[in-house]
């Protein structure tokens, strides 16, 4: 008697069947929310060879070509295709190193969120008890506080403490800390709430029998399951944690002028809209809101691609 084993469809072949790709071929707006945002990101990446100039070198920063205006304006310099801030840097420069600022931001806190938040939520959802209770009443009272609020309180203590020098030295990571901090009970919530719907199944209760040890079980087999809805709040949460960047450096507790983001270009430049100079905070300001705008419409299609509830015939 003979037995015929039925090959295993490899990796890329599944996901070559997988309703998320069909779903993509099909969706106009997901595709082109994917190619600007691929871009942006590429765009930054590469800003140290992209970038007409490097706005950080003071050799090539030039204080008397202040304020020029872009390409498409009477009085421009073509040297600068979107003009200059007040500080005589090039705008287009400034926008490429900002934006790699506020990516590496925005994703260095949704890092910090998603391992603080998946470690808590599967230890509430698995564990129950005691210990459910504790990091639910704790996710609550920092769901009780604004993040923009919370982000305000410690920024300005820390500058007030170790002084603006310190702080600006600094920002990037305090910035990461800060708002991953204030945004982990979003993860902790979503995963634990899958946990519980997951460690009454039979594998996880199979495992058990087997002897596997807590951490095993949590991590190897209960977590695998719970990264649908994990990707889709990242997305989310990406675009929450660039706008928390930008409206701390606008007021003035983000990232300092001589360092830019997109949020300090705006702050930079908010001061020289009554003199005429709209561009310094217009343009950056349309690279940030395209850029969350893309990042959410992205979570959208996400988010119902991956909605088990949906028919998806």
């Amino acid at each position: 008697m003979t037995t015929t084993t039925i090959p295993v469809p490899s990796r890329w072949a599944r996901f070559r069947d997988s309703y998320l790709l069909y779903s993509f071929k099909r969706d106009l707006i997901a595709q082109v929310c994917l190619l600007v945002f691929v871009a942006m990101v590429a765009a930054a990446i590469l800003a140290p060879w992209l970038a007409p100039m490097n706005p950080y070198d003071l050799a090539q920063i030039d204080i008397l070509s202040s304020e020029l205006p872009p390409f498409w304006i009477e009085g421009s310099d073509p040297l600068y295709l979107l003009g200059t801030d007040a500080q005589g840097r090039d705008l287009l420069s400034t926008i490429l190193y900002g934006a790699r600022v506020s990516l590496i931001i925005g994703f260095g806190a949704v890092i910090l969120q998603a391992l603080i938040g998946v470690s808590f939520g599967l230890l509430a959802g698995y564990l129950g008890g005691r210990v459910d209770a504790f990091l639910m009443r704790l996710a609550d009272i920092q769901l009780s506080f604004s993040t923009l609020m919370v982000a305000i309180i410690v920024g300005a203590v820390f500058k007030a403490t170790f002084g603006g020098e310190t702080f600006s030295e600094y920002a990037v990571i305090l910035l990461v800390l800060i708002i991953g901090l204030a945004e982990w009970p979003q993860y902790a919530r979503t995963v634990r709430a899958s946990v519980l719907a997951e460690r009454s199944k039979e594998y996880v209760d199979a495992a058990r029998v087997m002897g596997f040890r807590a951490k095993r079980i949590m991590f190897r087999h209960i977590l695998p399951n719970t990264l649908s809805p994990i990707f889709v709040i990242s997305t989310v949460q990406v675009a929450n944690a660039i706008i928390s960047e930008a409206a701390l450096s606008f007021l003035g507790l983000g990232m300092p002028e001589t360092q830019p983001s997109l949020g300090s270009l705006i702050k930079s430049g908010f001061d020289y809209i009554q003199s005429g100079s709209w561009w310094i905070t217009l343009i950056p300001g349309t690279v940030l809101v395209v850029l969350v705008l893309v990042i959410n419409l992205l979570g959208d299609w996400l988010r119902d691609v991956m909605n088990p509830r949906l028919y998806k015939g």
